[in-house]
């Protein structure tokens, strides 16, 4: 999907959120800082002149996002603060030495306020750089492409495994207790829980990621997201087995079809779809630049600690997993 970062507040915080990303563009921009208490910052006047805009467009800016740059570092120097500031740095031109309160920005405001300048073409130049930035450093972590990144989650083999599991007693219901041929009631079934957890069949969701026919779309699933699964299959196969005992014959898919809506509109599932559609939603927006339009308002960005979580100190290294010949072949039956 096309990037705007002017427009979109999720997008900007995603990329803000992305400590690695942060770090690289901070070594690849050359620009003019001081340094206070351990944070390099920039006055108002310097990130104008950076920008190549008047003082009084940042002036604007900050009236009509103050909030959003707020919460990523812009903060309005007075007292104390400032009388040392002064002291430090009066020397320096930026610095009026009669004023009473001084704009800053810390780095990653500085960015925040480029990605909202819509009349700078210096900020256009450095929205480019930092979304080819961004999508770099996600797929370098990810070793070279992004369809496995769910696999850098130190959580997602015990629960891939899990589910897997899981999945076995729903095929067994399915084989035992449902009507129909074998590979149509199975593939139904499955397409039938799929837009029940997160409105998108098995087709869809592979288009949306660029999957291959061969790939199994739950290899490239998240942790929530699977746990979700596991647990609307075990019920739906419950169910199914009762529904069975109820009737004294097999099922039709119309009847199963019933069960599985009945399971997603139970009161004890609704918090565990709603959290794990905003999962699917949000990480494939933010680590697969993949956009999910049946569930698109659950979208929201990342936290610093999820991106940590699949490119940072938190993740796994997918080359040394891929080394354990019993993860690797536990990886690949998965696949399938």
């Amino acid at each position: 999907m096309t990037r705007d970062l002017t427009t979109s507040a999720i997008e900007r915080q995603n990329i803000l959120n992305n400590n690695m990303a942060i770090l690289r563009i901070k070594e690849v921009l050359d620009i003019e800082t001081f340094q206070y208490e351990g944070k390099y910052y920039l006055t108002k006047q310097m990130v104008a002149e950076f920008y190549e805009v008047d003082i009084r467009t940042i002036d604007n800016y900050l009236a009509s996002n103050e909030k959003e740059l707020k919460h990523n570092g812009y903060f309005l120097c007075k007292g104390k603060k400032l009388k040392e500031i002064k002291l430090q740095f009066a020397h320096e031109k930026t610095f009026a030495t009669k004023t009473t309160q001084l704009s800053l920005f810390d780095f990653r405001a500085f960015l925040n306020i480029g990605m909202l300048l819509a009349e700078s073409e210096k900020a256009k130049k450095v929205r480019s750089l930092i979304l080819d930035i961004v999508i770099s450093t996600i797929n370098e972590k990810a070793g070279g492409g992004t369809k496995y990144i769910n696999w850098r989650d130190r959580e997602y083999l015990p629960a891939a495994i899990q589910e897997d599991n899981y999945r076995k007693n729903l095929t067994s219901s399915i084989n035992a207790y449902v009507d129909g041929h074998p590979t149509y009631k199975y593939s139904v079934v499955t397409d039938m829980i799929y837009k029940a957890v997160f409105r998108e069949n098995a087709k869809e969701y592979k288009d949306l990621l660029k999957l291959e026919p061969k790939d199994n779309a739950r290899a490239t699933m998240y942790v929530e997201v699977l746990r979700v699964i596991s647990s609307f299959e075990n019920g739906v196969g419950a169910a199914i087995h009762n529904k069975y005992n109820e009737l004294n014959r097999k099922l039709t898919i119309a009847e199963v079809q019933m069960l599985i809506s009945e399971q997603a509109e139970s009161p004890v599932m609704v918090p565990f779809l709603y959290d794990a559609r905003q999962k699917m939603a949000s990480r494939d927006l933010g680590l697969r630049d993949v956009y999910h339009d049946n569930i698109a308002e659950y979208i929201r960005a990342m936290s610093p600690e999820e991106f940590d979580r699949f490119i940072g100190t938190e993740s796994i290294d997918l080359e040394k997993l891929l080394d354990n010949d019993e993860n690797r072949k536990t990886l690949e039956r998965l696949k399938k």
